[in-house]
């Protein structure tokens, strides 16, 4: 393990570096999705379809980064899939078909998902050899990646092609992989103390106890993340189809969400080391219950932004409490199995409000946020003397 403090700070430095870029590329591409509707002529149902490809790429990646971080470590295949992930986003506008772009995005989507795998990893063994709960403050730096890509994506949208503004990422996102990466790859991975539970059990016992705990708190996460990809895709429509708000004033909905969540994850570590994992789950579960009933059950639109941005501060930490306990439970492989049910809620969201919408009302639909965040809270108090302490 590394052998100082200062060794420490540095990977801790590198890997927040990745953390950020993950979601620095991701903002990018999503902002340009219009552009490249729009160049390959895709209707909006083969639109959805090519999208699945990201999906699919990272469901299906995730599992396999698992059992590749064990075999040749955490920190090569994260810098392997930045690099992939750089090249990737260069490729969607030089598609002219749907099913060209469902190609490519499912290539997009294998480095998507690979990456957060391996930073997740080495994140988790960090947070265990440092004895401090640092976890949000990487999932923080995933938040301000992804408003800073927007926000530039949204500036240079109108001056600058697809092709010429992902080709920009391209660059910038190698550049940074190749500084960052160099610092990871110099740098010892942390190496954890055994943390297997219940060791006067029996091995087979122990290995179905630590599956099941490592499948609840991914139920956790995608409990949280259905959060997520149901206000990225549902609150602007809402406040504008439902509560007569502006375009730009709808628009503000989900920046409401995310910049609430950003500093709630930037709190986060303070807010664990004095509450702990299972009461920052519960608060945090409960605050959100009431922040999304507020924001899909109100009258008006600045009360439903004030409960979006509630939302967003009490979902802002649950997720990535989930990711590494599971990963402290089951290693590499319990950080794949965590996200990949998590980045399934994330899927599962936004076409569950549709059809809901469809059978009630959208402002009904998006209880439902606010009924999963219940579940995380229930699932959190019922399994908390079976967690790993702390």
């Amino acid at each position: 393990m590394p052998g100082t403090r200062d060794d420490l700070t540095r990977l801790r430095i590198a890997l927040t570096a990745f953390f950020a870029l993950d979601g620095f590329v991701f903002a990018g591409w999503v902002v340009r999705i219009p552009a490249i509707k729009e160049q390959t002529g895709a209707s909006a149902s083969a639109l959805g379809l090519a999208l699945l490809g990201v999906s699919a790429g990272a469901v299906v990646t995730m599992t396999l980064t698992g059992r590749l971080v064990r075999r040749y470590g955490s920190h090569p295949v994260t810098v392997a899939c930045a690099v992939l992930l750089c090249l990737s986003i260069a490729l969607p506008p030089l598609t002219h078909s749907a099913l060209a772009l469902g190609a490519v995005l499912l290539v997009f989507g294998s480095a998507y998902g690979g990456i957060n795998v391996a930073f997740n990893s080495a994140a988790v063994d960090l947070v265990a050899v440092l004895g401090r709960p640092i976890m949000p403050s990487f999932h923080a730096a995933f938040s301000l990646g992804g408003m800073v890509g927007a926000g530039l994506g949204g500036l240079v949208a109108g001056s600058l092609s697809p092709t010429r503004h992902l080709l920009a990422l391209t660059v910038t996102g190698l550049l940074v992989t190749l500084f960052a990466g160099r610092a990871l790859l110099r740098c010892e991975p942390a190496a954890p103390p055994d943390r297997a539970p219940a060791q006067d059990a029996a091995p087979h016992h122990r290995d179905r106890r630590t599956r099941r705990l490592v499948v609840t708190f991914g139920l956790i996460a995608l409990c949280t993340a259905y959060g997520e990809g149901a206000m990225a895709d549902w609150g602007a429509l809402h406040l504008e189809q439902d509560l007569d708000a502006s375009p730009g004033l709808a628009a503000a909905g989900y920046s409401c969400f995310a910049l609430a969540m950003t500093v709630g994850r930037l709190t986060g570590t303070t807010l664990l080391e004095r509450l702990g994992r299972t009461a920052t789950v519960v608060a945090g579960g409960t605050t959100a219950v009431a922040g999304m009933l507020l924001g899909s059950l109100a009258p008006s639109v600045w009360p439903a932004l004030f409960g979006f941005a509630i939302t967003g501060l009490g979902l802002a930490n649950i997720f990535p409490v989930a990711i590494e306990r599971a990963g402290a439970l089951g290693g590499p492989s319990g950080v794949a199995t965590a996200s990949t049910l998590g980045y399934g809620g994330m899927l599962l969201g936004p076409p569950a409000i549709g059809f809901m919408a469809d059978w009630l009302s959208l402002s009904a639909a998006l209880t439902s946020v606010a009924v999963l965040a219940a579940v995380a809270v229930l699932v959190a108090v019922a399994t908390r003397r079976a967690a790993v302490p702390g």
